[in-house]
């Protein structure tokens, strides 16, 4: 190459050079076109970084705002920070720059966030401040009656419809962050219906008296005369349960000296040796109510520790009594 082409090709070389600079000093940011806002606020014309400085100047102080919830006659104050709000004013922006065309006006969303999590938990603990307790039907179990405390409900907030009316308001960036919560009714956790259910069915035996009671849904239904354990040999008083029922049972005779060559033994039901006449509920550790051949012996102390009754009222007690049924021994 002659001297003379090699310094043309030079110049036109570092002309270019020269000219890459000053092209790339005039190119200019994106800016959001005409028509365009964000919850409202004018970002026509500016550029990411202008848009989001104006974003976070003309909606920093709303969105500082806490948000009241009235309750109880009462004001709780839920502070933006407490229910981690965050405004994302680059991101906001960026979706305003990237509105490609507008005929009509455009008002692009909020980059707005919180966390639902955190507001529950704020909720629930100003639930705690404002219920009213509701209060649970009571029984007094008796041998000669059923005592019934009646329940009340309460008032408490409807703690998701009130996370959700403050969850509302902050995503709302124009919204007043007023949320107006009413208590709500709160049912008692137990009823009076409740209980009759629960205690079905259930036995007093009242052994002053040599009285057996039976109560369905805590209403008396029965009554029958009893024979209970002799001294020595008490029927244990306490709450129990009926564990098993049979018919015409077996008699385990339990290793006890007042059971002599019969101790350990097993008589057949049905057997004239068995006193265990007709039928069998049992109680708890051996003790249970059963029909006897000394009908005589009702309405005394004379047992081994069960509970006699006669043939024919085990026979009609029998059917009315599930396994299960609570059993009160005084």
């Amino acid at each position: 190459m002659g001297a003379r082409r090699r310094s043309t090709f030079l110049v036109v070389v570092l002309s270019l050079l020269a000219a890459a600079p000053a092209h790339a000093a005039t190119s200019k940011p994106r800016t959001i076109r005409p028509g365009v806002t964000a919850a409202g606020v004018d970002v026509a014309g500016l550029t990411v970084t202008q848009a989001a400085q104006r974003l976070t100047e003309v909606l920093g102080d709303h969105l500082a705002r806490d948000v009241v919830v009235g309750a109880a006659g009462k004001a709780f104050l839920l502070k933006p920070a407490d229910a981690q709000l965050k405004l994302d004013a680059v991101l906001t922006a960026k979706r305003a720059v990237n509105v490609l065309s507008t005929q009509a006006p455009k008002d692009v969303p909020l980059a707005l966030s919180h966390s639902k999590a955190a507001v529950r938990a704020w909720v629930g603990k100003t639930a705690a401040q404002v219920l009213r307790p509701a209060k649970s039907a009571t029984v007094k179990l008796g041998v000669k009656r059923m005592t019934l405390t009646h329940a009340h409900a309460g008032k408490g907030l409807d703690q998701e419809a009130v996370a959700t009316a403050i969850d509302q308001q902050l995503d709302d960036p124009l919204s007043p962050r007023v949320v107006h919560a009413k208590l709500v009714k709160v049912n008692p956790a137990v009823t009076v219906a409740g209980l009759r259910r629960t205690y079905g069915t259930v036995i007093t035996v009242d052994r002053t008296t040599f009285t057996l009671r039976v109560f369905k849904g805590l209403r008396f239904s029965k009554s029958y005369g009893i024979a209970v354990g002799m001294a020595g040999l008490d029927t244990p008083a306490g709450t129990y349960h009926i564990q098993n029922k049979q018919v015409d049972p077996a008699w385990h005779v339990p290793m006890s000296d007042w059971a002599g060559s019969l101790a350990g033994k097993v008589i057949p039901g049905g057997a004239p040796d068995n006193p265990l006449k007709a039928r069998w509920l049992g109680i708890a550790n051996g003790v249970g109510i059963h029909g006897t051949a000394e009908e005589w012996s009702i309405g005394s102390r004379a047992s081994h520790g069960c509970i006699r009754m006669r043939v024919a009222d085990v026979k009609d007690l029998y059917p009315r009594i599930p396994v299960g049924t609570t059993v009160l021994i005084k």
